[in-house]
């Protein structure tokens, strides 16, 4: 093969051997890139151009690749040859967007590795146009299988899947790393376990796409439709999700970490957790004024990072004890983040759930951080007043202090006198918590009754100005 230029003709010199670097080599000399296993011979080339001239049928589970188990060097010479020679498709050039990308319905490409390969517009699953009619009749599992390419395991790594039809096919494990497949159809898609991380996923239809557990770290959803889909487990963090449509999405146990959300994003009827302790993680979400009313949270009542804190045991080394620090101060930000939002929508109840269980959290950053006097005065706090978020602790608390120094009253005076009765015992109590005590003549002020209200005096100054500073600070939510 050889190319002219300046006057000068340069020969691409084929490969003989199936050295991968001497083929990578002439392939990119020929200006395709992407290519870097041996073209495939004759006699395969043949089988597979008979191939592809069969016409696909929906209806009769009829695909060019059914059952057949494809490598690499053959997608590479299918796309290489695709149109008649004209090679992959370019969606940048408009005259290319009406074209079709190859059709792998029913093929088998488990495990293959795919990474590079520009796959634009490929043909995977149903789609519309195919004969819907098997989809939604009680062939459904059949159609399913023979109009879906199998994919598990395979490396699709920085492919090019722009506007893809992958209606349920399988990509169980595959990897498809920092893939493109903007517009893709990928709805009822088997991506679960899949690495899909900084994946281009933009304005993509993944309705009903089964992705659990599946890593979808800082990818790019925005516009995309995952209604129903299922994300249980699944890694979310720092992905972009404006204008995502998740409505009846099952999050149980999602990594939603750093994830960008807004104001178009629908969050209706989502779910966050489950019976099962599967709770979603929250910390540091970016909530952006989104429309969380619509969401279930009085069903939720701790997020998933509380309970990742929980799971985490110190085994007593600094490594250990820095890294339950961060899951609860996580756990203390996701809290602190969360309910502001709900107040703001007039979720006031689920908000206070929430900020009660941020200061929770609070106090076990102070026990990590061996901070014990600000722990054990959190802790008097949430014992007397629930931060001012439990109030009637206040007022339990009252009752004992009463109770408490009458009996200390009643048995004292008839210890030493002067003798009370029960119900004077009480007054007394309750006349010296406020401070207003008055003595019963004959009392001085170093007798064991008078020194023993003074102390209540103490305790119930304590107990009145901590109730209303915690009150005052939920009140007005500082």
């Amino acid at each position: 093969m050889s190319e002219q230029g300046n006057g000068q003709i340069f020969t691409v010199q084929r490969p003989t051997t199936g050295d991968p670097e001497e083929w990578k080599a002439y392939w990119e000399q020929l200006g395709q890139p992407w290519r870097t296993e041996p073209e495939i011979d004759k006699k395969r080339q043949h089988y597979l151009n008979e191939r592809r001239t069969i016409i696909p049928g929906g209806k009769r589970g009829v695909f060019p690749f059914k059952g057949i188990k494809l490598n690499r060097g053959d997608v590479e010479w299918l796309l290489a040859t695709l149109g008649d020679g004209q090679g992959p498709i370019n969606l940048k050039d408009e005259k290319q967007r009406g074209r079709t990308g190859i059709d792998l319905r029913g093929a088998d490409l488990r495990g293959v590795n795919l990474s590079k390969l520009p796959m634009a517009r490929l043909v995977g699953g149903l789609r519309q146009g195919d004969d819907a009619t098997v989809y939604y009749s009680d062939l459904r599992e059949w159609a399913g299988e023979i109009a879906a390419v199998h994919l598990e395991g395979a490396d699709l790594t920085q492919a090019d899947l722009t506007e893809a039809s992958l209606r349920n096919a399988h990509l169980e494990g595959a990897s498809l790393l920092a893939a493109h497949l903007e517009g893709a159809s990928l709805s009822h898609v088997h991506l679960e376990g899949s690495d899909l991380r900084g994946a281009r996923l933009e304005i993509s239809n993944l309705r009903g796409a089964y992705l659990q557990k599946a890593n979808l770290n800082e990818a790019f959803l925005e516009g995309s439709d995952l209604r129903t889909a299922h994300l249980e487990g699944t890694d979310l963090g720092n992905a972009h999700l404006e204008g995502v449509s998740l409505k009846h999405a099952h999050l149980e146990g999602a990594d939603l970490r750093g994830a960008f959300m807004s104001t178009a994003t629908a969050l209706n009827d989502v779910t966050l957790g489950d019976s099962q302790g599967s709770i979603a993680l929250l910390a540091d979400i970016h909530w952006s004024d989104v429309n969380v009313a619509v969401m279930n949270w009085s069903a939720l009542s701790i997020s998933g990072d509380e309970l990742l804190a929980r799971q985490t045991k110190s085994n007593g080394t600094k490594i250990d004890e820095l890294y339950c620090i961060e899951l609860y101060e996580g756990t203390l930000r996701a809290y602190r983040q969360l309910a502001p939002t709900l107040r703001n929508q007039g979720l006031n109840e689920d908000a206070t759930r929430f900020a009660y269980r941020g200061q929770l959290m609070q106090r076990r950053v102070f026990w990590y951080r061996r901070k014990f006097g600000q722990y054990l005065f959190s802790l008097f706090l949430d014992m007397l007043a629930g931060y001012g978020y439990k109030p009637w602790r206040s007022f339990a608390a009252y009752l004992i202090v009463i109770a408490a120094f009458a009996t200390a009253y009643f048995i004292i005076g008839h210890t030493v006198g002067p003798a009370l009765s029960p119900l004077g015992s009480v007054v007394f109590s309750m006349t010296s918590f406020h401070g207003r005590g008055f003595f019963p003549g004959g009392i001085k002020l170093d007798d064991p009754l008078t020194v023993l209200a003074a102390l209540e005096a103490f305790v119930g100054l304590l107990i009145e100005v901590t109730f209303i500073a915690t009150l005052t600070q939920r009140l007005f939510g500082k």
